[in-house]
């Protein structure tokens, strides 16, 4: 049936009042599901017909109906159809119980799960239909897309995706000019994540402007659009966390279709929403007992291969010390919904000792930089926990290593690994595991956790951490004439503004900074702006990070999404706690008094006050858009403005159906930048 005629009849229907019961003779579709402009009479979004949902060809989602019957009623038989036609496999299943509490009495949720999206590109026609116990029927349409992909030539075979979590234009900039410099308003160098391709990306999510960064991440791997919160699922009617209607991700679509295995890096705990943004499907992000257990429990259909960073609180028992297993944040699917998507149910079993699981399961563990770099040859799986949650900052790490600090072994974490150790060993791993193709996500995750504090050397420090291991993944695509790199963000974070640099020595602001005088001595006398930001000269040792961050010229930064904060611009000795590794019970807590871990406390002596634009304790995200850059086979795909869905589509392409290798990337693929020097790590 033709979508532009089965619409117009729609629409038709539903202006006469036929299509939907007269709000006088319910029942009432509540929700219809996947979420579409149809259904909801908001406007098509532009002349050109964009669609909000897509999927790829035999993709697989759930569909879904929330029924609200008249009082004293029941819903009886439901039917949804496409184009007219009732959908044919899936798994029904029906649930009354455990909804909102907003809801009616006799509201029903019904569900048709795991159906593949048809096989012919084109826009089609979704209808429900639905009986209630006295006879009476209700109807109403939505709309999705399957989306027509574009492509020929030789195909991308292995995908590096590498987000810099809270990663915006003034981040990246930041970062070159500490790390590479400038003289006389030019550049002295480029960043590695500086790539012939390069496109802005639109990060707003299904519920808000400004996106978190579950749907951030999400909506590259998954193709559509996500509620804040949010992963690799539709919204639903329903309490529990792990039942909302899945969209198949493109790790597991690629694995299904052309066996490709995936790995995930990150600095972060790995149930943190970028790296569970690959795999896991949960309308709570913070829900860490099942994103994990769905990790290994799942990965029959995700391939999963490598996963690295923190978080092995949640891989321990509830009854081990430091674990942060709870049975409130655990999964159990229904039986229906486990079949229809081909995993196991999983159990409330907090008690549950996932490191033993994932040796049974083949997965060599390491946990720490030592035993990273010293794996077996012939490895083809690894977990890699280096922290209880996020792992410490590069700024720390340094100067573990260096010596000059002792923050990381006050978490008692000595020896973490640099977010380029571990995409290298990732990269290695996956050469072995992946011979048909692999998806690896790379996360610089504190770039944004440490923007959220305003600590402004330790998002830059960070950012030039990430930069590095995009300069391993340049390497390893300059070898591999198949491999693809993406470099972007999730979205912006704390409206960061380089706002010039400082008028006075390191010496003299560091006196000015402990002397107090506010305004008059830490702004009106030391921010220089125009002329007067002078090129800052930041002295890069063998490890590849500035020798000190205290310089003279040094430079200053600005935030437009601001909590109360006061400012010194001096680096402090010590993070905050809240964007530092967690391990209940084993955390010292660097004798701060009650509140001193606030950006509104923190650096108070020096008197200089910003009031924040924001109502919250940290900075917040922004709905700037982001950049993205590209290298390697179909880098030239990525190009203007994109949404975060239009990315997914784009990967997609490149590996189902090639890439035109005289207008790809591939001969663009530049020497990569030197890798720096290693740093002594600290035993």
């Amino acid at each position: 049936m033709n979508f532009r005629k089965a619409f117009n009849q729609a629409l038709g229907l539903l202006l006469l009042g036929v299509v939907t019961v007269p709000v006088a003779a319910a029942p009432k579709v509540v929700r219809l599901t996947p979420p579409s402009y149809l259904f909801s009479g908001a406007e098509r979004a532009g002349s050109d017909g964009i669609m909000l949902a897509r999927f790829l060809p035999g993709q697989f989602f759930d569909l879904q109906a929330t029924l609200a019957p008249d009082a004293g009623q029941t819903i009886g038989a439901v039917q949804f159809l496409v184009d007219g036609k009732p959908v044919v496999g899936g798994k029904a299943e029906t649930a009354t119980t455990g909804l909102w509490k907003e809801l009616p009495a006799g509201t029903t949720v019904a569900s048709l799960r795991g159906i593949a999206a048809p096989e012919a590109a084109g826009d089609y026609l979704l209808e429900v239909e639905a009986t209630q116990s006295d006879g009476q029927t209700v109807r109403a349409a939505g709309e999705f897309r399957v989306q027509a992909l574009q492509g020929a030539g030789p195909k991308v075979r292995k995908v590096i995706f590498m987000l810099g979590d809270g990663m915006g234009s003034a981040q990246r900039t930041g970062a070159r000019l500490m790390l590479r410099g400038m003289d006389q308003g030019k550049s002295r160098g480029q960043l590695a994540m500086d790539m012939p391709y390069t496109a802005f990306v639109t990060t707003s999510s299904l519920d808000g402007i400004i996106t978190d960064s579950a749907p951030g991440m999400a909506s590259y791997f998954t193709g559509n659009k996500h509620r804040n919160e949010t992963l690799g699922v539709f919204p639903d009617d329903t309490n529990d966390a792990f039942d909302n209607p899945r969209i198949e991700y493109l790790t597991a679509y690629l694995h299904r279709k052309l066996g490709f295995r995936l790995g995930v890096v990150t600095t972060a705990d790995v149930e943190d929403a970028t790296p569970a943004g690959t795999a896991i499907h949960t309308e709570k992000r913070r829900y860490g007992t099942g994103i994990v257990d769905q990790f290994l429990d799942e990965s029959s259909r995700t391939g999963l291969a490598v996963l690295m960073g923190g978080g092995r609180r949640w891989f321990l028992p509830a009854s081990t010390p430091g674990s942060g297993r709870t049975r409130d944040r655990d999964m159990q699917l229904s039986p229906a919904h486990a079949a229809a998507w081909g995993v196991p149910e999983g159990a409330f079993d907090p008690e549950r000792d996932l490191l033993a699981d994932f040796a049974k399961a083949g997965f060599r563990y390491v946990s720490n930089a030592t035993e990273l770099s010293a794996l077996p040859a012939d490895t083809t799986q690894v977990l890699g926990l280096f922290a209880y949650s996020n792992m410490n900052v590069a700024l720390d790490k340094i100067g573990g290593r260096r010596g000059t600090s002792t923050v990381v072994t006050d978490y008692g974490l000595p020896d973490q690994p640099l977010l380029d150790e571990m995409t290298r060993s990732a990269l290695a791993v996956l050469d072995r595991a992946a011979p048909k193709g692999f998806v690896l996500l790379v996360e610089g995750a504190s770039i944004d956790k440490q923007a959220h504090a305003m600590d402004s050397e330790r998002w830059l420090l960070e950012t030039i951490e990430f930069d590095h291991a995009v300069g391993v993944a340049r390497a390893y695509a300059a070898q591999h004439t198949d491999t693809l790199v993406v470099v972007t963000a999730d979205h912006e974070t704390a409206g960061v503004s380089l706002i010039g640099g400082s008028r006075v020595s390191a010496a003299e602001l560091a006196k000015r900074a402990a002397k107090g005088g506010g305004e008059a001595f830490l702004r009106d006398g030391v921010v220089g702006t125009y002329e007067q930001a002078r090129f800052p000269r930041y002295r890069i040792a063998p490890d590849g990070f500035p020798e000190t961050t205290e310089i003279d010229g040094k430079l200053l930064v600005g935030y437009g999404a601001n909590a109360d904060r006061y400012e010194d611009w001096v680096t402090n000795a010590r993070p905050l706690p809240g964007g530092e590794p967690l391990s209940p019970g084993a955390v010292p807590n660097f004798g701060l008094l009650p509140g001193q871990d606030r950006p509104d406390i923190r650096d108070s002596q020096g008197g200089l006050f910003f009031l924040g634009q924001v109502p919250d304790s940290v900075a917040t995200h922004t709905a700037t858009d982001v950049p993205l850059t590209a290298d390697g086979l179909g880098g030239n795909l990525f190009h203007g403005v994109l949404d975060n869905t239009d990315v997914f589509f784009k990967i997609a392409g490149a590996t189902l159906l090639g890439v035109d290798p005289v207008r790809s990337g591939a001969a663009a693929v530049r020497a990569p930048v030197p890798v720096k020097t290693q740093a002594k790590r600290t035993k």
